[in-house]
């Protein structure tokens, strides 16, 4: 009988702890859906200020091989800055991968940006690699958008690379240029 004293005590012990880390475990998994839902509405809101400001940008968003959401927040001091973002990215199927950003900048300036990004990706291999490979954009890439029908493939977007577009939204609606320097986008794996 007193084998078995010290495997009861165990089990008792065990299912404590168990019943103790279960509501911290519970807590993470409200933290982690409360995040999820915060980005999924960023990037709804984020789409329907772009469908009013481009309503062309609709039907191109609908027939891509998928699409993604940031949105970013930046400063520049002097000689140096930086910048992280959140979003997510989803394919043609509906499926739905959490992603981050985070940028370096380096030149003189002084300044804090907020914008927002909706990236294109006109075929699923595009799309997958910059979901599954991470993509940075250059160390100093300007790109401008095409007006009317003068070969853009989403009106009002900047093309990155074949089969790429990017919106940039400011405060003041549609960006017409972007200036990028070092930004790098991954999968965020807290939330995946």
């Amino acid at each position: 009988m007193k084998a078995q004293l010290p495997i009861v005590s165990m089990a008792l012990l065990l299912g404590a702890a168990l019943l103790t880390l279960s509501p911290i475990a519970d807590a993470q998994d409200k933290k982690k859906d409360a995040e999820r839902a915060e980005r999924n509405k960023m990037a709804n809101d984020t789409l329907q200020r772009l469908y009013k400001t481009e309503p062309k940008a609709k039907a191109a968003i609908e027939k891509a091989a998928g699409y993604a959401v940031f949105s970013n927040f930046g400063m520049k001091i002097l000689v140096a800055g930086g910048g992280s973002g959140q979003g997510l990215a989803k394919d043609k199927a509906g499926k739905v991968t959490y992603m981050k950003m985070l940028e370096m900048q380096a030149g003189l300036g002084f300044g804090v940006k907020k914008f927002r990004l909706v990236w294109v990706f006109d075929t699923p291999d595009a799309y997958n690699k910059f979901v599954n490979s991470g993509w940075e954009l250059g160390s100093q890439a300007t790109v401008s958008a095409k007006k009317g029908d003068q070969g853009a493939g989403a009106a009002g977007a900047m093309p990155v690379s074949p089969g790429i577009w990017l919106y940039q939204l400011t405060d003041d609606g549609l960006a017409l240029e972007l200036t990028a320097k070092g930004t790098k986008y991954s999968k965020d794996e807290a939330l995946n």
